[in-house]
């Protein structure tokens, strides 16, 4: 297979120049071309781009801003690949990335495929501590972690493959953001597509690098998954409730608390310590622990809150999801 890495940059090009390094060093003799999509960023990454030629074959587009998920379908729109390999413009690639990924391609073929995400031991502690909340069996990680074994994994397009033949039969991304990789993914189930998780197939993934990001992040994390449960109602599952079940235990336990009965708070205390003792294990440092437990903290807090806010509002109000929320689409992303 010939193939193609799709990458949407938005004002991030010194996260470019790192990921096509890291691209330049990938071992093994597999044929690839890369496509960059510059989403009408007013921090342009031609220039840096065009260092990496002739090394690598680059096709570079720069375009009006329309999301991360018209972006990718403009690129591989463009692209001469019978196979996308999709990413964010914040990860790094191991050497044996396109190896891990042509090797099981070849070995049991799917037409999407996703990979797992890790932190590199050049991230900062605050990075560290926020992969740690994404991807701790202790947090919405787990559930995450729990798909893994099965037929219907849900890739996410931070590290995400997907066949031409998949993205010509659903359209590719939708205009919601985020959500629009579930939503994709869904998709191609419904027409019979297959995906994995391919383990080895892993991506150093920098994320959100404050608290305030990370924070909002979630947070519209929460807000869209019950939008993709009207859209694809076979999608619900009971665990999505968890992050907003804890947000209500957690302040129905600061309240009894004060009225003399700490008992459930002691439990929160207890599952807090269990993380950070996890995250010390893992890291081996005191503060990247800590901030494991700020990271796990604000994600569920947040994601809670915004499934709650979402899932209301959808019940209640009679509007539609773009009605509701306009934040979370993009209204001038084309259609193919």
């Amino acid at each position: 297979m010939k193939y193609s890495f799709i990458i949407p940059v938005y004002n991030r090009p010194q996260e470019i120049r790192e990921l096509l390094e890291s691209i330049s060093k990938l071992e093994g003799n597999i044929l690839f071309v890369v496509v960059v999509i510059e989403d009408g960023s007013n921090l342009g990454s031609k220039q840096i781009i065009d260092e990496f030629r002739p090394g690598i074959n680059i096709s570079y587009f720069y375009k009006d801003n329309s999301g991360p998920g018209d972006s990718r379908n403009y690129g591989m729109k463009s692209a001469s690949g019978d196979y996308f390999l999709i990413l964010d413009s914040d990860c790094v690639l191991p050497a044996d990335y396109l190896i891990n990924v042509d090797s099981e391609l070849n070995r049991h073929y799917t037409d999407c495929f996703g990979g797992p995400d890790a932190a590199h031991s050049s991230f900062s502690r605050l990075q560290k501590g926020i992969n740690f909340a994404m991807t701790s069996f202790l947090s919405t990680g787990g559930i995450r972690g729990s798909e893994r074994a099965r037929k219907s994994f849900q890739p996410r397009s931070f590290n995400m493959g997907l066949s031409k033949k998949a993205f010509l039969s659903t359209g590719g991304f939708g205009n919601i953001h985020p959500g629009e990789d579930p939503d994709l993914v869904l998709r191609l189930h419904k027409k019979g597509f297959k995906t994995q998780f391919i383990e080895k197939a892993y991506v150093y993934h920098k994320r959100r690098i404050s608290w305030s990001k990370f924070a909002k992040q979630v947070y519209k994390f929460g807000k869209v998954r019950p939008i993709l449960n009207q859209w694809h109602p076979h999608s619900r599952k009971l665990v999505f409730w968890l992050p907003t079940l804890f947000l209500l235990g957690f302040l129905t336990a600061i309240t009894v608390a004060l009225v003399g009965f700490p008992w459930l708070l002691y439990l929160y205390g207890f599952y807090f310590i269990l993380i950070f003792i996890t995250a010390l294990t893992v890291e081996r440092d005191l503060l990247t622990s800590t901030y494991s437990v700020i990271g796990v903290f604000i994600q569920l807090i947040c994601y809670g809150y915004g499934f709650l806010i979402s899932t209301l509002l959808l019940i209640f109000s009679g509007k539609e999801p773009k009605a509701l929320f306009p934040e979370l689409f993009f209204e001038n992303a084309k259609k193919l």
